[in-house]
């Protein structure tokens, strides 16, 4: 049941994003802000944390999943060092996934160079 709940809500992220640029023909990238904006509100909220227990990786893994654990390593650190971790919190809490962003996104540029 944990994994078909995972595939609709994460599946329905995905088509709401969709919808987004096809049918509202807003730029990828404004969807993108808007749905890391979107689950760092519902996160602050304490609205997303019932969808990340009903779903998992289907809450997580999307963008608003982002937008939600940067807002919940800020609430972790804040609680644990004071003002000081509303600036490293999301930092921490994001830091893997953002390496290795970066670390793919580097070998396929080494992997798969430009062409003119």
């Amino acid at each position: 049941m944990t994994y078909l709940m995972a595939f609709l809500v994460g599946g329905l992220l995905c088509v709401l994003a969709q919808a987004a640029v096809d049918v509202l023909k807003w730029p990828p990238a404004y969807v993108m802000v808007l749905f890391v904006v979107l689950g760092a509100v519902l996160g602050g909220l304490g609205l997303y944390e019932p969808l990340v227990r009903l779903a998992g990786a289907g809450a997580t893994v999307p963008l608003t999943g982002f937008g939600y654990s940067l807002v919940q390593g800020i609430k972790q650190e804040a609680v644990r060092t004071g003002w000081v971790g509303i600036f490293t919190g999301g930092l921490t809490a994001t830091s893997m996934g953002v390496t290795v962003a970066v670390a793919a996104a580097s070998l396929a540029a080494l992997l798969f160079p430009p062409r003119d």
